[in-house]
């Protein structure tokens, strides 16, 4: 999951919190409190994946969350793997400032952050689905709506989730739209 991920926590049919992780957990924990019997489930907008918090971390509101900083190099989460490439873009790759692992980097972040439109639809469609199978795969009009999703059919889509409970309607349809991604700068 992206740090920078916004989520989003439901209880059945409803939508109970929003926002970054630390925001998420501190809502859904305090919702907690007063639902100890609740089963809230947290999802990443960007992916529609289904997210696992541990809220027995969950640092209260009015703690300060200011940790000392630590020399030396951060920790970046970089993940070794094989990557295999033709000779040529090895050569290409060795040539630019940075080396391979700099450049690559690069092409990726610039690509993720401006993918081609036809991509980003597949992308929200998946998002929408994973979320839309996790809290409405037994409501009426699933295989339909998922249909509608898939094919790009927003105004579709809208009809077939307008009979379910209106939080996750919502939700599937502020994830299957394209311009849910943009946020002001």
């Amino acid at each position: 999951m992206n740090p920078s991920s916004l989520l989003v926590a439901f209880d059945g049919p409803h939508r109970i919190a929003t926002g970054s992780l630390s925001e998420t957990a501190r809502q859904v924990s305090a919702y907690l409190l007063g639902n100890p019997y609740a089963q809230p489930l947290i999802f990443d907008t960007e992916t529609g994946r289904q997210v696992d918090l541990d809220l027995r971390e969950v640092v209260p509101t009015d703690a300060t969350t200011d940790s000392p900083k630590s020399k030396g190099r951060p920790k970046l989460g970089v993940v070794a793997k094989e990557v295999t490439l033709l000779p040529r873009h090895w050569d290409w790759l060795a040539s630019q400032p940075g080396g391979a692992s700099v450049t690559l980097r690069k092409l990726i972040e610039r690509a993720s952050k401006d993918p081609a439109p036809k991509e980003l639809q597949q992308a929200r469609a998946t998002a929408a689905y994973h979320f839309m199978h996790a809290v409405a795969g037994n409501l009426p009009g699933f295989e339909e709506a998922s249909r509608l999703l898939f094919a790009g059919n927003i105004d579709g889509l809208s009809a077939a989730v307008s009979a379910w409970p209106g939080d996750i309607g919502e939700q599937v349809l502020a994830l299957a739209r394209v311009e849910s991604l943009v946020t002001p700068a």
